[in-house]
């Protein structure tokens, strides 16, 4: 009776002892099996995932945007080429984000000029590094170095802003240059001016460097109705505009126009003396036939009318 089987376990071992990667617990719910993790993760606070107020797509598009990397592309178009949810949702979560801190929004000037949205992602609202204790300048600490990692959106890594004490100011754009004058009509009938617009336009199929713009169209049009006035026909007009253009790409293609159209303006028509008038016709006088009495017009040698000279001449 005193005999003892070596084989046999002293006790029986716990779940927790022989799974030691799985959490204790005590009836139904969720089990977890935890791996700790020592490259390309990031770190996501309770707050965030176990709050109250957020949609649980606004909970999911905040753990993505916390794990991209500095300069991913992080607005709407981008969130949406990754996602399947569309534009609307995702932009009614990113304003769940902003309300709750989460997320800013920022639109700053680069040194060229150019304005751009800075998304900010804050991963505890309230605490930014610039209003932490010890956070001073000179004394913030050295942020980790960030792998980056295959989030599938695009990488839109704004250019770094070069450092200066002064604001970069705007380039102002150059004032367009005023294109050359060209003939004005001495009556602007809108039926002419129609016709030079339509002229104008259809430059464009006959050579495409000719692409004008609406202001262009404008400007070019009475000189076009001054050649017309002058009794040109549209396709003589057309052939002096696009005769021999250059070879080379036109930069001013309306300055071109303009310079020919002046140019090249045709005298006026001469002018042409009215044509005579024919003479009107002759009317003969009334009077009766001798044979048959009825009234006629000939002329005064003859004294019957045409029935009766027919009838003469048939019995003949």
């Amino acid at each position: 009776m005193d005999t003892q089987n070596p084989s046999a376990p002293s006790r029986a071992q716990s779940a927790s002892a022989a799974n030691p990667t799985r959490t204790r617990h005590h009836g139904g719910g969720i089990v977890h099996e935890n791996t700790r993790h020592t490259a390309r993760f990031v770190v996501i606070g309770n707050h965030l995932v176990q709050h109250k107020e957020l949609s649980l797509l606004a909970i999911g598009l905040a753990c993505h945007i916390q794990s991209l990397p500095t300069g991913a592309g992080a607005d709407i178009k981008s969130l949406t080429a990754r996602f399947p949810e569309g534009p609307t949702r995702i932009a009614a979560a990113l304003r769940e984000l902003e309300t709750h801190g989460y997320l800013r929004r920022e639109r700053v000037r680069t040194p060229t000029g150019r304005i751009v949205t800075r998304t900010i992602s804050c991963n505890q609202p309230g605490n930014r590094p610039g209003n932490q204790p010890g956070n001073q300048p000179g004394n913030r600490p050295k942020a980790p170095h960030r792998e980056a990692a295959d989030t599938g959106c695009p990488d839109r890594r704004p250019a770094r802003p070069a450092t200066t004490d002064r604001p970069s100011r705007p380039r102002e754009p150059r004032p367009r240059k005023a294109l050359p004058a060209v003939p004005q009509p001495d009556c602007k009938v809108p039926g002419l001016l129609r016709t030079a617009v339509d002229l104008l336009t259809d430059l464009r199929r006959h050579d495409s460097r000719l692409l004008l713009s609406t202001a262009d169209t404008a400007h070019l049009a009475p000189g076009v109705a001054a050649w017309l006035e002058r009794d040109v026909l549209p396709s003589a007009v057309r052939r002096a505009l696009t005769a021999d253009l250059p070879d080379e790409p036109l930069h001013r293609p309306a300055a071109l126009l303009a310079h020919r159209l002046s140019d090249r303006l045709p005298p006026p028509a001469p002018l042409r003396a009215p044509a005579t008038a024919p003479p009107p016709p002759v009317r003969h006088p009334l009077r009766n036939c001798d044979g048959c009495d009825r009234g006629f017009r000939a002329p005064e040698e003859q004294d019957h009318c045409r029935d009766c000279r027919a009838s003469a001449r048939t019995h003949a």
